[in-house]
């Protein structure tokens, strides 16, 4: 009986991952025939984006239970440093966007020790450093941040190139998450998040599996800085620290549902479509509307539409990652 349940799991998963592979093999081909059919690139290349932050959110939120509500400090530390590296010391923005990466894994190093908070304290303290960094790339000499007015790429911006790049950043995210929800330290994650004790006592190393997760997901966090700040070719310490960029993760992620490969994806993709027809029809009524369905959603469905699907109907799991 035991080995029919084995192999029924087993090719559980094997369906779940053919399925996921295929959706993933369907955007790349989506996206990627965008700018070759001439369709609307800013509306997905934000729908890009969004996904590839509430991806990297999750990994830090959905699978150990951290809430960074300073999250937006490496999307701003991404867009700053590939802006810098481009128009100050003339580096291509194909290197750029990578060092980008780097000096985001490099300040979730120095935001580390905030690891050791917990629940509220963390998440106010991370908001007050993303806070600070603002500030600092503010009030830094103009010749190296550009000051309040902030930077911009100029003849290096090009719009399809940042597209594809988003694309790249995008697939990376999603195969890096799927990876972790296999594998030994997205168990650990999820033991952490559970109970850290009960985690500790039996033998999971609780400080450097939170920060594993902590550090990918500022790496992701920060390239999609880097390729927005591409493929605009403005930034502005307002908008590049905006907390609403915060805002708008944590809601995308937890529409769809935290904890799973798919709920961010999906919660993404419905509300950033359902924000353009709403926007279409009822410009005015925009936000109104908007905050109502994510009300009813939050009411509704607590878990997100995907944990809520897990819950209602178990055999879902069986499809669905």
């Amino acid at each position: 009986m035991s080995s029919l349940t084995h192999m029924d799991e087993a090719q559980a998963s094997r369906i779940r991952h053919t399925l996921w592979f295929a959706v993933i093999g369907v955007v790349v081909v989506w996206f990627g025939s965008v700018p070759i059919l001439d369709g609307n690139q800013s509306l997905y290349f934000s729908l890009m984006l969004w996904v590839t932050m509430a991806t990297s959110f999750n990994i830090i939120a959905g699978f150990t239970g951290y809430m960074p509500f300073g999250f937006v400090a490496f999307y701003g530390m991404g867009t700053y440093a590939t802006a810098i590296l481009v128009t100050i010391v003339g580096i291509s923005p194909y290197i750029a966007v990578p060092a980008a990466g780097v000096v985001g894994v490099l300040v979730a190093l120095v935001f580390a020790p905030t690891l050791r908070l917990g629940g509220i304290y963390f998440a106010i303290v991370s908001l007050s450093l993303a806070v600070i960094l603002q500030r600092i790339m503010g009030l830094a000499p103009a010749e190296f941040t550009g000051g309040s007015d902030g930077l911009n790429l100029g003849q290096q911006t090009v719009r399809e190139q940042g597209f594809y790049a988003m694309l790249m950043v995008l697939v990376a995210a999603l195969a890096t998450v799927t990876w972790l929800a296999r594998s030994r330290l997205g168990k650990a994650l999820r033991a952490i998040r559970d109970d850290a004790e009960a985690a500790d006592a039996m033998g999971v190393n609780v400080q450097k599996s939170r920060l594993y997760a902590w550090l990918l997901s500022a790496l992701f966090a920060s390239l999609s800085g880097g390729v927005q700040a591409w493929f605009t070719g403005a930034l502005d310490p307002a908008t590049a620290f905006d907390v609403l960029i915060t805002a708008k993760t944590v809601i995308y992620a937890m529409a769809g549902g935290l904890g799973t490969v798919t709920g961010p994806v999906i919660g993404t993709v419905i509300l950033v479509w359902v924000d353009e027809l709403i926007w279409r029809q009822f410009p005015i009524l925009n936000n109104f509307l908007l905050g109502f369905i994510i009300t009813l959603l939050i009411l509704f469905m607590p878990r997100g539409i995907v944990g809520t699907l897990m819950q209602r109907y178990p055999r879902c799991r069986r499809l669905i990652m």
